[in-house]
């Protein structure tokens, strides 16, 4: 398991990995397996956003993807991962850049990112949720619901949320996005907005380390987009021209998911088997928005 302290993602960060672009790494013109396959690691892009990629005290690095990514990447040949940590919207324009080789944060498939990225195949689904005062006493339920009452929601910047919530028809000045899930959970206690969304299980995973909050959070809701209902599934993601890595990523990840391996790489991270996707779940339907569960 490679260690890497905050002050070193950051460093990363910051300096766009203008040294870890070239040093120690094979030629920039070969694709990013073969690049893996010949340096040992795969760098990878986080957003510090809890259970999916993180940074833990100590420096490690875990979380969901983090963890399948390594068991993936193990069957490939690369025996692990750097990571570079970002604003989450900053992932995909990081990606492009040529940042990182893979965007392991949890990042949900949405026609919108499909232009931009190749998602593997869907790792999760989790569902979104709301942060509300306890006993949810303005009985926020849905997105529509929130745009009905216009209240005050809050989410994550570049979130998929953020745009549930204007297809919903939540007005502009009624959002207000956030840079992490801290500040989203301190604007919810504080009253600054009056619910917060995010997926769910993230919502109880931040719960869980702030005990005696006053907050509580909502059972998973369906999400409209264009009419038709959101499937929540959550993958990994590519460069387009990547094409090679995500293929044989894909075939690893699939392995992982039949074996029943991933159910015991992603506990620990509070996904069950309720959050497995179907077998016939695929990439190109969550993207065409014809996906079904």
């Amino acid at each position: 398991m490679i260690v890497l302290n905050r002050r070193h993602l950051f460093a990363l960060a910051g300096a766009g990995l203008a040294g870890a672009a070239t040093a120690g790494c094979g030629s920039r013109s070969a694709s990013a397996l073969q690049r893996g396959r010949e340096d040992g690691v795969l760098r990878v892009g986080l957003a510090g956003e809890r259970p999916y990629g993180y940074s833990a005290p100590d420096g490690t690095v875990t979380g969901e993807q983090p963890e399948v990514a390594r068991a993936v990447l193990a069957k490939l040949g690369i025996g692990g991962i750097e990571a570079v940590q970002v604003g989450f919207d900053g992932l995909i324009s990081g990606l492009q850049q040529g940042q990182f080789d893979v965007i392991a944060a949890g990042m949900t498939i949405t026609p919108g990112r499909c232009g931009q990225v190749a998602f593997s195949r869907p790792d999760f689904l989790a569902p979104p949720a709301f942060l509300v005062p306890d006993g949810n006493p303005r009985g926020i339920r849905t997105f529509e619901g929130v745009h009905r009452a216009r209240l005050r929601l809050g989410v994550l910047r570049g979130s998929a949320e953020e745009e549930y919530a204007s297809a919903a028809g939540v007005a502009a000045e009624n959002v207000t996005a956030f840079d992490g899930q801290s500040e989203l959970f301190r604007a919810v206690a504080t009253g600054k907005v009056d619910a917060g969304a995010l997926t769910r299980i993230s919502l109880l995973d931040e719960l869980s380390r702030n005990p005696g909050s006053g907050l509580t959070v909502t059972p998973g809701v369906t999400a409209l987009v264009n009419g038709a209902r959101v499937v929540p599934a959550g993958a990994f993601a590519f460069a387009r021209t990547e094409t090679d890595l995500r293929d044989a990523f894909d075939a690893a990840l699939a392995e992982l998911h039949s074996s029943g391996e991933w159910e015991k790489l992603t506990a620990p991270f509070g996904f069950t088997s309720d959050n497995l996707p179907p077998r016939d779940l695929t990439t190109r339907a969550v993207c065409s928005g014809t996906a079904t569960l």
